[in-house]
């Protein structure tokens, strides 16, 4: 079976576990164009990205496809703000009342205002960013006050090794966490989305009210070094 043929199948299998309401991010850092073009052909349209020069270097290559939508998911430096805001429809990764602030200074100033999920971190865990839940709350304040983001949702990303009812349950915390944000009575966010779920766990994120899910190995196969 060649690659294209491969990705496709791939794609029409996921699919028929997905609900439609679920909107499926493929995910193609370090992948080439080219797979990109093969997912795009077989109806995907939401592409999801961790760093913004491969990123730019794709969407260059891929200029003829203009109703792609890009997603950043990966971490965001301060510095590399302004490219992110220029290029992406979503940044999944806003993990810091800092780049909170550095965003909406950019869109004061002019910048696209993309759709923003605020990253949570419900275990502990050294290699992943994000709010815990006590610093979310205390910052969501500071974070209503910059009034010109678009934030839609929130997002995780469990640690490694856990087994499947350790996933459910970072997935159930953060859909409580979000009906608890929506419920407060003087929130002005209105949070509708809940980007979580990779190739290993994405059912039971589904299961858990998923929104999104990031999917990359399971659609292209082992990733290039």
């Amino acid at each position: 079976m060649s690659e294209s043929k491969s990705i496709a199948a791939n794609l029409a299998k996921i699919r028929q576990s997905l609900p439609e309401s679920v909107r499926l991010v493929a995910v193609t850092k370090t992948l080439p164009a080219e797979a990109i073009r093969e997912a795009y052909a077989a109806g995907v349209r939401d592409f999801g990205e961790s760093r913004i020069q491969e990123a730019i270097a794709k969407q260059e290559q891929l200029s003829d496809l203009d109703d792609i939508t890009w997603h950043f998911i990966g971490g965001l430096q301060t510095n590399k703000t302004k490219q992110a805001l220029d290029r992406m429809d979503w940044i999944h990764s806003v993990d810091r009342l800092k780049l909170v602030k550095e965003i909406d200074r950019l869109v004061r100033r002019g910048s696209p205002s993309p759709k923003l999920c605020l990253q949570v971190k419900l275990r502990e865990d050294p290699n992943k960013a994000g709010w815990s839940v006590e610093e979310l709350l205390e910052d969501l304040p500071k974070i209503e006050a910059c009034d010109t983001l678009d934030v839609r949702g929130l997002m995780t990303i469990p640690p490694l090794g856990l087994d499947a009812s350790e996933t459910a349950d970072v997935f159930n915390r953060l859909r409580q966490l979000r009906d608890r944000l929506n419920q407060r009575s003087q929130s002005s966010l209105h949070l509708d989305e809940l980007s979580m779920g990779m190739s290993s766990d994405y059912p039971i994120a589904v299961e858990c009210g998923a929104t999104i899910v990031r999917l990359g190995r399971i659609i292209f196969g082992e990733r290039r070094p």
